[in-house]
């Protein structure tokens, strides 16, 4: 037991340390071969942010554990939006000002409600995994297009732009890209190990351990890059980096791992997981349109978000237990 604790913990810590590394790598690469700053912004960095939920749900999905793949998809959704847009909150109040990021919030809700709907008779075919992905590059197409308009004067994509400055030799980049895509398999193929092994210990489904210890463990670069930005004063790459990933986990990580191998649900995976995950998406689309008055999230409002993810997490401690 000990050996499976150590094994997920280190597996983390690698998983994300190497996301970073691969990220930084390719999208130094990008820019090498002439790649847009938008681009790389968009499609890099967004996949680095979510890759380690994307590899752990692929290995997951190989193993023909659909449980765990599914639990960490949706787990990360819903911890980067109660546990990390409530704690960067709590920090510091986000403000919601950018036009880009109104426009993807509806975006996230739509995807949230087809994901919603293909589930309704239990399962994810394969036919159903390719509509998500088909979905997925229909949106990003959308987005691209709409952002290559109006680049200039957009925050977010000057952030982006900003914060490529920093030029990175050429081989070393394709080193850290190499090495980074190494070590996030390897580091996975760990992680799910010592997941599935704790699982089996306790007596607990692969799914509850993929939407909390997975969950929480791949959400870390989010967490960081929102923290980060806030301290920048850069409010709109806090929500902007949480939208992109649910994006992300919604179609993509799911997608792939139903592609790989079909997901058999629970029925408490719709019922459940799947409204909670929804109810907070529509949550922060009121907050973030200013529902309530003001276009942000303030303290008050992070405190609610976080007891959400600790009642959710109480509630299935309570499921696992069989209380």
């Amino acid at each position: 037991m000990l050996l499976s604790i150590g094994a997920v913990i280190f597996g983390l810590i690698v998983l994300v340390w190497s996301a970073d590394r691969f990220v930084d790598g390719a999208a130094a690469t990008a820019k090498h071969y002439g790649m847009s700053a938008l681009l790389i912004g968009m499609l890099i960095i967004g996949f680095g942010t979510s890759a380690p939920e994307i590899v752990v749900s692929i290995l997951a999905s190989v193993n023909g554990n659909p449980g765990l793949a599914l639990g960490n998809g949706f787990g990360s959704n819903i911890a980067n939006v109660a546990l990390i847009l409530g704690f960067t909150a709590v920090l510091s109040p986000i403000a919601v000002k950018s036009g880009v990021l109104r426009t993807e919030l509806p975006l996230l809700v739509g995807a949230t409600l087809l994901v919603g709907a293909l589930m309704l008779d239990f399962d994810i075919s394969r036919l159903d995994a390719a509509i998500m992905l088909a979905a997925f590059l229909g949106l990003m197409g959308y987005s691209i297009i709409k952002s290559m308009k109006g680049a200039g004067d957009d925050g977010f994509v000057q952030e982006v732009e900003s914060g490529l400055e920093e030029a990175m030799p050429i081989k070393k980049a394709i080193f850290w890209v190499v090495l980074g895509l190494v070590l996030l398999v390897a580091s996975s193929r760990l992680l799910v190990w010592g997941a599935i092994d704790i699982a089996t210990y306790f007596g607990v489904s692969d799914l509850v351990i993929g939407l909390t210890v997975v969950a929480i463990g791949t959400s870390l670069p989010e967490l960081a890059a929102s923290v980060a930005a806030v301290r920048k004063n850069e409010h709109d790459l806090a929500i902007g980096n949480v939208i992109g990933s649910n994006l992300f986990n919604t179609l993509v990580v799911v997608g792939l791992a139903g592609v790989i191998h079909p997901l058999s649900l629970e029925p408490i995976v719709l019922y459940r997981d799947w409204v909670v995950m929804a109810g907070l998406t529509v949550s922060l689309f009121a907050l973030g349109y200013g529902v309530l008055g003001r276009r942000r999230i303030n303290r008050f409002e992070g405190a609610l978000l976080l007891a959400a993810y600790t009642a959710y997490g109480y509630f299935l401690y309570i499921s696992a237990v069989g209380a």
